[in-house]
């Protein structure tokens, strides 16, 4: 992996807004834009299975362990190239989605998924979370018309995947950005984009916003 390469995750709870976040924060970066799960032919299978309302409901563990196959695939087929390309590269979604889901939503113990994560990315970590953070209520007005397995689960489901990410960005502040999501698409665009260049500055050719480097982290 050359010096270059760097890699962000956007979090949140459904309907957030992160995967709109994650397409316009790649665009100004000329970053590489992925997700999870699903972003390669194995993933794509294996969210069927993830996320489909009307197939069998995997139990909660096989769901961590789902996850867990879809996102070595990600890094093996996705993410690694690229980084080892010196790519920046920003997912939709990554390691601390198991975390707040399946283990602060579904109260699998986190040490165990922590290892889990860990062996499946082969201790691969993102050099910047950001958490775009709404209220679950918020979340819930923005939700599509079919909406999947996790998505249909109740409000105190959300409500504690919410509470983990929070909990996950208080506890290592040095590795996350917490924005408000509840705003228009471009002023949450400005706030996730400023925070990732006070971080980790600016790709190759891109040179910071004068104003976003004065204002500090």
């Amino acid at each position: 992996m050359t010096a270059a390469g760097r890699l962000i995750a956007i979090e949140g709870i459904d309907g957030c807004g992160k995967s709109t976040q994650a397409r316009v924060l790649a665009e100004a970066l000329g970053a590489v834009l992925t997700h999870e799960p699903g972003a390669t032919a194995l993933g794509r299978s294996l969210r069927g299975l993830l996320l489909d309302p009307d197939g069998d409901a995997p139990s909660e563990r096989a769901e961590a362990l789902l996850m867990a196959a879809d996102r070595a695939q990600h890094v093996a087929g996705v993410i690694r190239p690229a980084l080892r390309a010196g790519r920046w590269v920003v997912t939709d979604r990554y390691s601390a989605s198991t975390l707040a889901y399946q283990g602060y939503g579904r109260g699998l113990p986190l040490e165990d998924l922590r290892r889990l994560v860990a062996w499946a990315t082969e201790e691969l970590t993102p050099d910047l979370q950001v958490l775009v953070d709404v209220d679950p209520a918020v979340a819930r007005g923005r939700a599509g018309t079919a909406p999947d397995r996790l998505e249909r689960l109740d409000a105190s489901f959300h409500d504690r995947v919410r509470q983990g990410y929070l909990a996950l960005a208080d506890a290592e502040p040095d590795r996350w950005a917490v924005v408000d999501g509840a705003g228009a698409v471009e002023v949450v665009a400005s706030a996730v984009r400023g925070a990732v260049e006070r971080r980790l500055g600016a790709p190759a050719g891109q040179g910071v916003r004068g104003d976003e480097a004065a204002a500090g982290s």
